[in-house]
């Protein structure tokens, strides 16, 4: 009875394993995170010491595939909800994404704005590194010298993640793991 519980559970590791692997390797799995933006101020220009920057750690190499928004902005004239903006980045800024959801609407005052862009289809997808941290900087497009120039009221932004595929390495691992556990079970036969 032990031998076959034994090695039902084996063959159950083996099966979820293979599973794992062949998700990994297909690169169709992918996620969502929501991230609230509600009461975050636009100050300065990008880079401005003063913009608020949130950092999140998604893993490393985890790609940035699209990104929703639907959010209501407040812009303080006489800045524009064209200014309001926010800018996805590597934490070494190599690779960024700046959205701007009020863009083309050059005038003050509240607005609600939503939206959906894939990146992949616009050639703008890109990797974090290998730190896994995202930034998302919030600041303006354009000097005023009114700060803050606007205010994210409410609303999130929704990024659609792709964790990184497994290097072979990972898998020479795995492979080694299902071994010993065979190997475990044939002794106790």
């Amino acid at each position: 009875m032990i031998t076959t519980t034994l090695a039902r559970s084996t063959l159950a590791l083996a099966l979820g394993t293979a599973c794992l692997i062949a998700q990994a390797s297909t690169g169709t799995s992918t996620n969502t995170l929501n991230v609230d933006v509600s009461h975050i101020a636009s100050q300065g220009l990008l880079g401005a010491s003063g913009n608020t920057v949130l950092s999140l750690n998604l893993g490393a190499n985890t790609q940035i595939n699209s990104l929703d928004w639907d959010v209501t902005l407040q812009a303080f004239a006489p800045s524009w909800l064209s200014e309001l903006q926010v800018t996805l980045s590597s934490s070494d800024s190599s690779s960024a994404v700046s959205l701007a959801p009020g863009f083309g609407v050059d005038q003050a005052g509240s607005q609600h704005f939503s939206g959906h862009i894939d990146l992949t289809e616009q050639g703008l997808n890109f990797s974090v590194g290998t730190d896994g941290v995202l930034r998302l900087e919030f600041s303006e497009r354009s000097a005023d010298g009114l700060s803050p120039d606007g205010l994210w009221q409410s609303g999130r932004l929704s990024l659609g993640l792709a964790p990184a595929v497994p290097e072979p390495a990972s898998y020479g691992l795995m492979a080694l793991g299902l071994l010993a556990v065979g190997a475990a079970t044939r002794r106790r036969r």
